[in-house]
């Protein structure tokens, strides 16, 4: 398997960070660029070094580099996934506008009819937000907010994280492992018909 993933100057760094780390502990081929905001993200957000975050990474490419492999079509990938996603990044997707690699690998993943996961970080959201993700969801891409379940009972925001970036990885058929999923729950009642 071969995901290209996008981590974008949005707030919560982290999401891109376990992303990658649980895509290189499941042995997927990863492709990894990083905006110019990301790296300041990651360094003001988090405890990991840019160089580490890097390092977990199959393939790095410059966000100003439009001549990497998945800058086109023909470089064959499972998909793509942008977490975190900023509403500008969005914005750019939902218009084609490829500036810059993370945004022109997505467009490429989109016209390709691959799997695009936009982790759009932003709230609340404006009217422009929810008309760039709707169009971008009937174009065929998943947008995926950040937002933590609590019926696993989360002891950190760790398990925050690792829960939503399992559910992510969901979307590729990968099991993360340790995602502790929902299997219901006895409320109690017996044959009564409103249970």
């Amino acid at each position: 398997m071969r995901i290209v993933l996008g981590i974008t100057g949005a707030s919560g760094a982290i999401f891109g960070i376990r992303t990658l780390e649980t895509l290189h502990e499941l042995g997927v081929e990863t492709h990894l660029i990083l905006s110019r905001w990301a790296r300041t993200t990651i360094s003001s957000e988090t405890r990991y070094p840019v160089a580490q975050v890097e390092k977990l990474a199959s393939f790095l490419h410059h966000q100003d580099n439009q001549a990497a492999p998945v800058s086109s079509g023909s470089f064959k990938t499972d998909g793509m996934i942008v977490a975190p996603c900023s509403m500008k990044t969005l914005a750019a997707i939902r218009h084609g506008y490829g500036e810059t690699l993370i945004c022109r690998a997505a467009d490429v993943v989109l016209k390709e009819r691959r799997k695009l996961v936009l982790l759009a970080r932003e709230s609340p959201f404006s009217e422009i937000h929810l008309e760039n993700m709707l169009a971008l969801t009937r174009m065929g891409a998943v947008i995926f907010p950040p937002v933590p379940a609590f019926y696993n009972q989360p002891q950190s925001v760790e398990d925050m994280v690792s829960h939503i970036v399992g559910r992510v990885l969901d979307q590729f058929g990968l099991d993360a492992a340790g995602l502790n999923r929902w299997s219901g729950f006895d409320a109690g009642c017996k044959n009564e018909p409103n249970c």
